[in-house]
């Protein structure tokens, strides 16, 4: 076991003395990709292309777009570091993001393909009181944008300074906001159109990588998934008890409950997932997108077992956590341990490609939110110049940037799994009852789905602030600083149920009922389409 760590230290010297071959490989991609994106770009003109690239990509192109949205950097450098150290509690992740595609695929996304166009407040104002709904559906869309860039910041951070043997926190910020600064810039020129081409390579070479460095760890381990648990169980200082459920949540099951709560429904109020299916000219293609991404999502949560595990074999959890990057340096650390610096740069520069995508999605997904919701239909009251609506989103695209890079500057050293999951659940309690109570519950109220937003919005950032996460341990926002007043990491198990609850409260207290006829033309058109197509190209 000694022998590895010697050999991992002196490849670790290896890769800060091969700073040129790493920053080569990243020129290249950021090269390749902003070439793609300007391409793209030429045609983003009306709002329809900047949100929803003109409606213009196939099924299967979508289905790769979804896998790229979908598969962050929780997915790859979150859930590989939490397996290589938790084991069994960290491949609960995976199960958790894979049931809860399947969650949205089944109640939501197809219902909000037919009745939006651009946004998910599309949707939700359609049956009931425009402005207030938009402005709370609008609010509850960038709390949730901004959490998800936050874990990509932190997973940006660890990376480049992993890859370039960056250790000081000052060195790591000046990366995050590298990072930032480069989606700006893929954002305001190449759009959805732009955003959706990264997504779609990223998502090829994130597949493809994971399934080579599976194959190869495999290959080591004479393919036999017991020889490589075995290796995983003698290489980590807690034994056995990697393979067993309760290294990370025995503690408090608790705590398990309210992270699987989240994870199962967050996806489905997941906005910038929800709004890639108005990036199809059709029902019937929004269904082949699901259907690939499925596939393509589901092989890739298989692969994160294998990694995980032989990221614990190979790599060690000591000389993971020692790392920069910390938890979250684990893939790119197995990828040096297989195949040396020229794996890492690339396994690295697939990671970078993961955030950049991701990152480029959510920006673009927040910033139509507050241009198409806020400032086109409640500021404006739909009032807008063609062109209006775009140049406003391309504003807000560098304040969120600004912003996202402050945020990851404050979360460096998280799990990003772990920040991921704060911001699923976010989703769960703020949008997700009031997306199910639109679609199918017709006594429903604008009261209702204001009180279910703000409420449930409310509940889970108050909660986040009072827990673990910001105060009382060494991993939190504030190390070693004061007490949680709030025991959870994760305040699923209370803002969500409560979202529903002041749903169902404000519904039934309301004295004035809603349009019954709108609610009737919403139920047609979310289950069969119709009238759907015509609403997309207004």
């Amino acid at each position: 076991m000694n022998d590895v760590f010697a050999q991992l230290d002196a490849a670790v010297q290896t890769v800060e003395n091969n700073p040129v071959l790493n920053i080569s490989i990243f020129g290249a991609f950021v090269a390749v990709t902003l070439f793609i994106v300007i391409r793209a770009s030429r045609n983003s003109k009306t709002a329809a292309d900047y949100y929803a690239a003109g409606r213009s990509f196939t099924g299967p192109q979508n289905g790769f777009a979804i896998a790229g949205d979908y598969l962050s950097a929780a997915s790859f450098l979150g859930i590989v570091g939490a397996i290589a150290i938790n084991g069994y509690d960290g491949f609960l992740y995976s199960i958790g993001f894979l049931v809860a595609w399947l969650v949205a695929l089944l109640l939501v996304a197809e219902l909000m393909r037919n009745t939006g166009k651009f946004t998910m407040a599309d949707v939700l104002s359609f049956r009931l009181k425009e402005r207030p709904v938009r402005m709370a559906a609008a609010i509850t869309t960038l709390a949730v944008c901004f959490f998800y860039l936050l874990a990509q910041m932190a997973g940006a951070g660890g990376l480049v300074s992993l890859l370039l043997g960056i250790t000081e926190r000052v060195g790591q910020s000046i990366v995050v906001a590298v990072v930032g600064i480069l989606m700006i810039v893929y954002v305001l020129i190449g759009g959805m159109k732009g955003t959706t081409w990264v997504q779609i390579v990223k998502a090829f070479l994130l597949i493809g990588g994971a399934l080579v460095m599976t194959v190869w760890v495999l290959a080591i381990n004479g393919f036999n998934l017991n020889t490589l648990l075995e290796s995983a169980v003698a290489a980590s200082p807690k034994g056995d008890a990697v393979l067993a459920p309760g290294l990370q949540y025995g503690k408090n099951p608790w705590d398990f409950i309210s992270l699987a709560l989240a994870l199962v429904l967050g996806t489905a109020g997941l906005p910038h997932v929800l709004m890639r299916f108005y990036t199809v000219p059709t029902a019937k293609e929004a269904r082949r997108s699901v259907v690939w991404a499925i596939w393509l999502i589901g092989l890739f949560y298989i692969l994160t077992l294998v990694l995980g595990y032989g990221a614990g074999a190979l790599v060690g959890s000591e000389a993971i956590l020692a790392a920069p990057g910390g938890v979250n340096a684990a893939a790119p650390l197995l990828a040096l341990a297989l195949g040396g610096p020229l794996l890492l740069g690339f396994i690295s520069a697939v990671a970078f490609a993961t955030i950049l995508a991701v990152v480029a999605g959510l920006t673009i997904t927040a910033a139509a939110s507050f241009a198409h919701d806020i400032y086109a239909n409640v500021v404006k009251k739909g009032d807008v110049p063609p062109d209006g609506e775009v140049k406003v989103a391309r504003r807000t695209v560098i304040v969120i940037g600004v912003l996202a890079i402050l945020g990851g500057i404050g979360v460096q050293g998280q799990n990003v799994a772990f920040l991921v999951a704060l911001a699923f659940a976010v989703a769960a309690s703020a949008n997700l009852p009031t997306i199910l109570f639109s679609l199918f519950w017709r006594r429903f109220t604008t009261r209702g789905a204001v009180w279910s937003m703000y409420g449930g919005l409310g509940s889970a950032l108050v909660l986040i602030l009072l827990s673990p996460v910001f105060w009382g341990t060494p991993t939190s926002v504030f190390a070693n600083t004061g007490v949680a007043i709030w025991p959870l990491n994760n305040p699923g198990i209370v803002s969500i149920p409560l979202g529903f609850l002041l749903g169902w409260l404000g519904s039934v207290t309301s004295r004035t009922a809603e349009d019954r006829r709108k609610a009737a033309e919403m139920d047609v058109r979310s289950l069969t389409g119709f009238g759907a197509e015509k609403a997309s190209n207004h």
